[in-house]
């Protein structure tokens, strides 16, 4: 098994300065990419700053609170944009067209191939604006940091990304079974904005929808909330690094199941 894992990483380890050799022949793209991504980050953030230019408080929450669960949010993206953006290209660049034919017939885990083939460089733009975002909601906040609390944070930061990806895989193995799935993950994946709100905000159909359904919930407010314990919701944000665990099991084995149902649309 370690065997394994090390020729995993070996493997990913070219597909990815591969990539950044690539990426960094084109710097423009590089920086306009990043550029991009920065920008409309930001025009949330602008737009969350106006709401609170005319209340001190939503439903509780401070502005430098949200901000906090903007920057997991922003941060648990990145992870999921940078290393598993080409999970969105499964249904119209591999069933479709028979790409995935040429995967199966490798003897190395076709799911890693297709995570492997692709490093998105928007994904660093959203990783630097969402440490950004951190510290600046940290210098406000009355928080004490400590070893323990930063490798909390790092962990439910972590969690978060692959709560996103476990969500996103899932979906899109859909494409096995319809070509391609990806108008079902974009709708789902426009659930994870209300993640960046307090969910206390919300009605409650919405809460469990986002909690325990499709938990986007995990990749921003309860892990947030560990960080707030005055807020009552501590206990749950300690579940994050389990359900990021339950996600990614369930959603490999629905891969799997896909996997084994699939039949080639040729090319």
């Amino acid at each position: 098994m370690m065997k394994k894992w090390k020729r995993y990483l070996f493997l990913y380890s070219k597909y990815f300065s591969n990539h950044l050799k690539v990426m960094m022949e084109y710097k423009a793209d590089f920086y306009i990419g990043m550029f991009s991504v920065a920008v409309q980050q930001f025009t949330s953030l602008f737009f969350l700053k106006i709401v609170f230019n005319h209340i001190d408080v939503l439903k509780g929450w401070t502005f430098y609170e949200i901000l906090f669960i903007y920057a997991i949010a922003f941060l648990g993206r990145s992870i999921h944009h940078i290393f598993f953006d080409n999970l969105w290209t499964l249904g119209w660049q591999y069933v479709r067209t028979g790409n995935l034919d040429r995967l199966l017939l490798r003897p190395v885990n076709p799911l890693f191939q297709v995570i492997s083939e692709r490093v998105q460089q928007d994904g660093f733009g959203q990783l630097l604006i969402g440490l950004v975002v951190l510290f600046t909601a940290t210098t406000h906040l009355d928080i004490t940091w400590s070893i323990g609390s930063v490798l909390l944070l790092a962990l439910v930061i972590i969690s978060s990304g692959f709560i996103f990806v476990a969500i996103n895989l899932f979906f899109i193995s859909f494409s096995f079974w319809m070509v391609d799935s990806l108008p079902i993950v974009a709708s789902v994946f426009q659930l994870s904005d209300f993640a960046r709100y307090p969910l206390t905000i919300y009605p409650k159909v919405i809460t469990y929808l986002i909690t325990w359904l499709i938990p986007y919930g995990f990749t921003a407010f309860y892990p947030a909330a560990l960080f707030f314990e005055q807020k009552g919701y501590a206990l749950t944000g300690f579940l994050t690094p389990l359900i990021a665990i339950l996600s990614m099991m369930i959603a490999y084995k629905f891969w799997q199941k896909g996997l084994k149902s699939f039949v080639s649309t040729g090319s």
